[in-house]
């Protein structure tokens, strides 16, 4: 009775390992998002009255990590400055990750010009304006760009009130002072950094909580875009889709690449550290929905919190790689669909202008669109109108422009940390390592274990 008491477990060992292993991979976010993005197109297709049914889903996710990404910002921004020897170290890393912003986003609105001067996906469409329907254009893409308002939005009018509003530059200005505040405060900012690092921790605890929800926002964005687009967008303007996803894969590939391995990291070893976000972000079409991850995870492999806290909140401001490709590209695009010219002087007026229409636009869903038609509005010639040409493919553009932004973001807060040497290349490539093993090493424990780990994690 005893050899029979010893001999079954082994003998069934086997089956259950088996299962475990799936149902592991099945707790795994990326892999929910997945299910949550083939399941949300199949709806689309074979289902699309429900499909188009299903915004909300998408809308309420959003709204949930907005809720808590203010939050997390003055937490971080606060804490890392609060944290940091001197208010000299935080000046020199804002002014390092403003001059990297620059220097990006110009290098990435150039390639867009290139590019579209190049290949002329406009070219020969000969679109009359006054047949189209300006109509299809938000009411928003009519007013230009105001620097006056611009700056008005970065100056809030009262503390707390940055802190419950939804503009994340006034959130950040906030944070920035209240943090060089506490910095200085001597045993008062000490005992409030301490309370503030145990609301950290209990915000974070709220972003696992809503990030678990990110499969079904994935599932109803792409059922209601499927099921509202279809593939008549692609077949309408599918040279400017193609060309622009072409372009962002060679960006990804040679530009971040390039700057990936002068920090001594493999940028497709960095993709799939940050799968699951990249997926997130690509679904939602918002970046903002996966900034609380990216901060945990860039703060895991090595990058320090002072400038993660400063690089990655502004970043999302400042440092939209993607959308520049866009504008540059969709702009040129729609003078050629129309008939204009442009000259290489009139081109290089516009990103100047651009440069300062672009920022400010985190998080915000088809926000580069906005910018286009502000910009537009700003320079002249282009008329409005135009824009009724891509308004229905903009969901499309925009999975390159968010893949590029969060990509993007997460190479400048490495960059800069190299730059301050508080980067740990070792820890990094550990992290990277790991996180690609991951599923060796649960493996080897106990699915209690496992759940003990993933609380701690979080």
């Amino acid at each position: 009775m005893s050899s029979h008491t010893i001999q079954n477990p082994q003998h069934s060992a086997h089956p259950p390992k088996q299962r475990s292993r799936f149902g592991r991979l099945l707790r795994e976010l990326w892999c929910q998002v997945v299910l949550g993005a083939v399941l949300g197109i199949a709806v689309g297709l074979l289902l699309p009255s429900v499909g188009k049914q299903l915004t909300p889903l998408s809308d309420w996710f959003i709204a949930l990590v907005k809720m808590i990404v203010i939050p997390v910002v003055f937490c971080v921004v606060s804490l890392g400055i609060a944290s940091m020897d001197s208010l000299r170290k935080a000046g020199r890393i804002g002014v390092k990750a403003l001059g990297y912003f620059i220097a990006l986003s110009l290098v990435s609105m150039l390639i867009g010009l290139v590019v579209a001067n190049v290949f002329r996906p406009g070219e020969g469409m000969n679109i009359d304006p006054s047949q189209l329907d300006g109509s299809k254009v938000p009411a928003a893409a009519n007013k230009g760009f105001d620097g006056l308002e611009f700056v008005s939005n970065i100056i809030p009018e009262s503390l707390f009130g940055a802190l419950t509003g939804h503009t994340i530059i006034a959130a950040l200005m906030v944070s920035i002072v209240f943090g060089a505040a506490l910095n200085v405060s001597g045993e008062s900012g000490a005992f409030l950094t301490k309370g503030i690092q145990a609301l950290s921790v209990v915000i974070f605890k709220i972003v696992s909580w809503v990030m678990r929800l990110a499969p079904i926002g994935t599932f109803g964005a792409l059922a209601a875009v499927v099921a509202n687009y279809g593939t008549a967008s692609l077949q309408q303007l599918g040279y400017l889709v193609l060309l622009f996803t072409g372009t962002c894969v060679v960006y990804v590939v040679v530009v971040l690449g390039t700057i990936a391995r002068a920090c001594g990291l493999n940028i497709f070893t960095v993709m799939r550290y940050f799968k699951a976000e990249l997926l997130i972000a690509l679904s939602t079409c918002s970046s903002e929905a996966v900034l609380p991850q990216l901060i945990k995870k860039l703060e895991a492999m090595g990058v320090g919190k002072s400038t993660v806290g400063i690089v990655i909140p502004s970043g999302f401001s400042f440092n939209l790689d993607g959308s520049a490709v866009y504008l540059t590209m969709a702009s040129v695009f729609l003078a050629q669909a129309v008939g204009m010219d442009l000259s290489w002087e009139q081109q290089l007026v516009m990103v100047g202008v651009m440069m300062l229409t672009s920022k400010g636009t985190a998080g915000i869903a088809g926000g580069a669109f906005i910018v286009l038609a502000s910009t537009l509005s700003s320079v002249g010639g282009i008329p409005l109108a135009a824009l009724a040409l891509i308004v229905g493919i903009d969901r499309l553009l925009n999975e390159g422009r968010v893949f590029i932004n969060v990509l993007g973001n997460a190479m400048a807060a490495v960059v800069v940390g190299k730059w301050e040497k508080d980067f740990d290349p070792v820890q990094a490539r550990k992290a990277l390592h790991a996180h690609g093993q991951e599923k060796n090493v649960i493996e080897s424990k106990s699915p209690e274990v496992v759940e003990a780990d993933k609380v701690d994690v979080h």
